[in-house]
């Protein structure tokens, strides 16, 4: 993408896509996200516990979803919301995810959260 004359962005279609997605898709997506790497731990404790994965496979059997959903989590708390509306949104949605989950955030996500 070209922003001034000899002047060359390098854009993917990945990151092109992800600046024009919605709040309400990128919650979506963490819910997925959720909802999946509950579904990964219920199948791999179930083959841990039935002897079928060691330890060192059941947490890399585990990793990717956990990334999927941290990735999904800070997409959430990067976002820039347009507009009071989907600024409330966005803070009730954290909260009830910290809630729910007894979680924290670090530093940088909670500067990035309150800007």
């Amino acid at each position: 993408m070209t922003v001034e004359p000899g002047i060359e962005v390098a854009m993917t279609e990945e990151s092109w896509a992800e600046t024009a997605v919605s709040l309400d898709e990128l919650m979506d997506r963490h819910i997925a996200a959720q909802l999946a790497t509950a579904d990964a731990v219920r199948v791999w404790d179930e083959r841990r516990a039935a002897g079928e994965a060691t330890s060192v496979a059941y947490a890399n059997g585990l990793l990717g979803v956990a990334q999927d959903e941290e990735a999904s989590r800070l997409a959430i708390v990067n976002y820039r919301p347009q507009g009071d509306r989907e600024l409330r949104m966005k803070l009730t949605y954290m909260a009830a995810y910290l809630i729910a989950t007894c979680g924290t955030l670090d530093a940088n996500e909670m500067n990035s959260i309150l800007e």
